[in-house]
């Protein structure tokens, strides 16, 4: 990044932004939830708050691949194939990315660990550098009520930001709020697709809830509230307050 070309009012607000998160706890957090649950919602504020990188599994596969990364090689070669990337890839990536810049204040994790064993491999991984999970943040939404938010939510695809057409509209519909550039509805955001993710988010990640349930660190969030409710969940859960 060339400093020369960025302004100075913005290099200073940057600057202002970084330090008042050096009076913030240091953390690595884990978001567990269904689809729909609010998660995508919420991590960017996360993310700002407390100064995290946001490391989303797909979006961290796809820019390995187009980057032409020696993991990013593997995991085209294995994506290519029709076949589930392996554990030790993905934790290959979270183990690079924690030597980025981006990532020294702590990373906010979505999509990754979806199983006890991926959980395990983390802790692994995480132990051997000095480091650990320090929350992990479970979005509890009853089945029944996440078809109406899957199909009304609409993405900002370069930043991630998560809208919905009842629950949290654009200020100006179909665009995103920062940008000014489209929202989209991806593919598998219908009821169809929803029902055979809820089948694997059962099956497989809820019991990794009774795995840090066990470590004392998890704290289950009533994502069925309001927004900004929620958002006061999150804080209270981070900052170790009792709710």
């Amino acid at each position: 990044m060339d400093l020369k070309n960025i302004r100075l009012e913005d290099l200073f607000t940057e600057i202002r932004r970084r330090y008042e998160c050096t009076k913030k706890p240091s953390q690595n957090i884990i978001l567990i939830g269904p689809p729909g649950s609010g998660k995508g919602t919420q991590a960017p504020q996360i993310k700002e708050d407390l100064c995290l990188c946001h490391l989303a599994t797909g979006d961290m596969l796809r820019d390995a691949v187009s980057q032409g990364t020696e993991l990013g090689k593997q995991a085209k070669e294995i994506m290519d194939r029709g076949d589930l990337v392996s554990d030790e890839i993905v934790i290959g990536l979270i183990d690079a990315a924690m030597n980025e810049p981006r990532c020294e204040r702590g990373l906010l994790l979505d999509g990754f660990p979806r199983t006890e064993v991926q959980a395990e491999k983390l802790d692994s991984m995480l132990f051997h550098k000095d480091k650990k999970i320090d929350k992990v943040l479970e979005f509890k939404v009853d089945d029944d009520i996440l078809i109406e938010r899957i199909e009304g939510r609409r993405v900002h695809v370069a930043s991630g930001r998560s809208y919905h057409v009842k629950f949290n509209p654009p200020k100006v519909e179909g665009v995103d709020d920062q940008t000014g550039e489209p929202l989209i509805q991806r593919k598998d955001d219908n009821a169809e697709v929803l029902r055979k993710r809820m089948t694997a988010y059962h099956d497989q990640t809820s019991p990794i809830l009774n795995y840090y349930r066990n470590k004392n660190i998890l704290y289950t969030i009533n994502a069925m509230a309001a927004i900004d409710q929620v958002q006061q969940q999150i804080h209270e859960s981070i900052y170790n307050k009792i709710f």
